[in-house]
């Protein structure tokens, strides 16, 4: 084998290895209920990062397990729950959200991610807030 196949090969597998950096990343969710005083801003872990794809331009000409549009999705979670401040007594308190305590690059599953990418931001508090450190 000639050396520039060698480093090529050698470096084609190392980026492949490094290009996908999909982790536990920190996130805060913004949480109001139209009954509650305020909205609560709770700091947790999402799925976040790049996972390797390919194009899928040419998929009349690859077979369909060559086409991967992976994303960064949860390995391992679980759920906490977090109770909003102010809220009368008739009102249900308590909010759970997930908790990412490891990732993967793989399909989207909609039962517990949003598989698409909102341009509008909505993740604010039009109340007064409250931090919760979980």
């Amino acid at each position: 084998m000639s050396p520039f196949f060698v480093m090529s090969l050698l470096f084609g597998l190392t980026f492949s290895q490094t290009a996908s950096l999909c982790a536990p990343s920190e996130y805060i969710i913004h949480v109001e209920k139209r009954e509650c005083a305020y909205c609560l801003a709770i700091n947790t872990t999402i799925c976040a990062g790049f996972c390797m794809t390919r194009d899928s331009n040419g998929k009349k000409l690859l077979l369909k397990s060559a086409l991967s549009q992976n994303v960064c999705t949860y390995k391992e979670m679980l759920y906490q729950t977090a109770l909003i401040p102010g809220c009368p007594h008739h009102t249900v308190p308590y909010y759970s959200y997930p908790v990412a305590v490891s990732c993967k690059c793989g399909k989207c599953n909609t039962d517990y991610s949003d598989c698409v990418h909102e341009k509008v931001r909505t993740n604010y508090c039009t109340k007064p807030q409250k931090l919760c450190n979980m």
